[in-house]
């Protein structure tokens, strides 16, 4: 499944900028909403996920957010950047998400991972893909707090003060959260590679095979 959104930056610098949108959209060219999407549907889409740890749950979160954003574009006052504004905006509906789908019986099964889409050397294509899932499943596993605040600093590269601002939390709040996010992440990849040491550098079937049978004709010789 890609993730939705194809940036988060408008790669034409002559582009408006979010508020000179937002002024043309409430004038009446409501079709320049789609730039808008465009433009932030890669952070909503992780701040939502992050969330409820699902991607068909997180696609919902983010469609909902985006209409209650147009619906209250009007009310958005430029006090913080609308990428701020809008991250609040699908974080307070991916709570309000979590609290229903808990109060309606037992967890949701997660969804499919978000796929990581990168050219290059094809093995090294299989090696990203492995460990973005790897580390997909364990920020899954930390607790939802510390996710919001990983994914938000770590993943969308966020400021501490916009980070607290989405999450309408102090800067101190969230320095602890990362911190004891990153050494809970750390912990836990290492003790998943310390379980599979063992099976690391393997040396069995074809490779073995031929390595035995070279040794055998040199001694031969």
């Amino acid at each position: 499944m890609q993730v939705p959104g194809p940036a988060t930056v408008d790669p034409d610098p002559t582009a408006p900028t979010d508020e000179l949108v937002i002024e043309r959209v409430l004038a009446g060219e409501t079709e320049l909403f789609e730039r808008l999407i465009r433009r932030h549907n890669q952070r909503a889409f992780r701040a939502a996920r992050a969330i409820v740890r699902d991607d068909l749950e997180a696609e919902d979160v983010v469609q909902e957010a985006w209409v209650s954003a147009y619906t209250h574009l009007a009310g958005f006052a430029g006090r913080s950047a609308f990428s701020t504004w809008l991250t609040r905006i699908v974080i307070n509906e991916a709570y309000a998400r979590l609290r229903r789908l808990r109060r309606a019986g037992p967890p949701v099964e997660e969804g499919e991972l978000m796929s990581i889409d990168r050219a290059g050397d094809p093995e090294d294509d299989a090696w990203r893909r492995q460990l973005g899932v790897l580390l997909e499943r364990a920020i899954d596993r930390l607790p939802l707090t510390h996710r919001a605040v990983l994914v938000l600093r770590m993943i969308e590269q966020l400021s501490v003060a916009e980070t607290a601002a989405c999450l309408d939390v102090s800067e101190e709040v969230v320095r602890t959260r990362l911190h004891r996010a990153r050494a809970a992440l750390r912990r836990d990849l290492l003790s998943r590679v310390d379980a599979d040491a063992g099976t690391a550098f393997g040396f069995a079937g074809d490779r073995c095979d031929r390595v035995t049978a070279a040794v055998l004709a040199r001694i031969a010789q």
